[in-house]
């Protein structure tokens, strides 16, 4: 068996996407030398001290996260040069010799949505699609207080924030992953097939304060978010089940991210 690299591994992403790979993209190399010789991939949705250090206790050296390594979107990291939390997430990952790759825009782009698939998955939406769609749902009637409760228990969540009447009685959801905007949601609430959104994260003075306003005033709808990582979390541990499709001569490891907060 010849040796195999992060390099290699890429390629055959590239070749296994439904979509055409784009030039303008994040999902690009972030850290390391891609030419390396692979010995395990460790697949997350947030590449943090926690996740490298399990990676590496896991003999895996290639991480292919979905979201940042660098706490910015593009990755830029001129502005942290002399950033002790930087440095030291820099020295930790040259020690190792790891690599890291984004795969963000390309898993999203690619039929289906990679993300969408794996946490419609986890939520057992699937049979409650409506028209085959990846967002809107038509679910047997819950109140709002127990199906947030039910999304704590299955997501392991030390608390879950929502936003409407607990005894809610309901049946349509939508489902928006990640952080598409604050005006993303409440265009997506003002949709009178929607009740219930579940999302990930968003500006407190847009969707929090747009939902308050439709409860004070009467209306039929609520919000429950599930942060940023748990609402996409599923989608790349899918991608690790993918990956091991086409990648057989190293192990391939999914590896969760604990949740961000912690409560009194």
């Amino acid at each position: 068996m010849g040796q195999i690299t992060p390099e290699d591994i890429v390629t055959r992403i590239k070749k296994q996407v439904t979509c055409p790979w784009a030039d303008q993209t994040v999902d690009t190399f972030k850290a390391g030398e891609p030419q390396t010789e692979l010995t395990g991939i460790a697949v997350c949705m947030f590449a943090d001290m926690q996740v490298l250090r399990q990676a590496v206790e896991k003999g895996c050296n290639f991480i292919i996260t979905h979201e940042p390594v660098f706490f910015n979107h593009a990755d830029q990291t001129e502005s942290f040069q002399n950033d002790p939390v930087f440095l030291e997430k820099m020295e930790f990952i040259k020690k190792n010799g790891l690599v890291i790759f984004r795969f963000h825009d390309h898993i999203h782009m690619t039929e289906p949505d990679g993300i969408s698939f794996g946490m419609i998955r986890k939520l057992k939406l699937n049979q409650f699609a409506v028209n085959g769609s990846q967002t809107f749902f038509r679910i047997p009637e819950k109140t709002l207080k127990n199906y947030a409760n039910d999304l704590k228990q299955k997501f392991e969540l030390e608390s879950i924030r929502f936003i409407g009447n607990p005894d809610l009685k309901f049946t349509k959801i939508a489902f928006m992953a990640g952080a598409p905007g604050g005006q993303r949601h409440i265009q997506m609430l003002r949709n009178d097939d929607v009740e219930v959104l579940i999302a990930g994260e968003a500006p407190e003075w847009e969707t929090y304060l747009y939902v308050n306003d439709a409860v004070n005033q009467g209306k039929n709808k609520a919000v429950i978010f599930l942060g940023h990582i748990k609402s996409e979390e599923a989608g790349m541990e899918y991608c690790a089940e993918w990956l091991r499709e086409f990648v057989n001569e190293v192990p391939v490891h999914f590896i969760e991210n604990r949740p961000n907060f912690k409560t009194f």
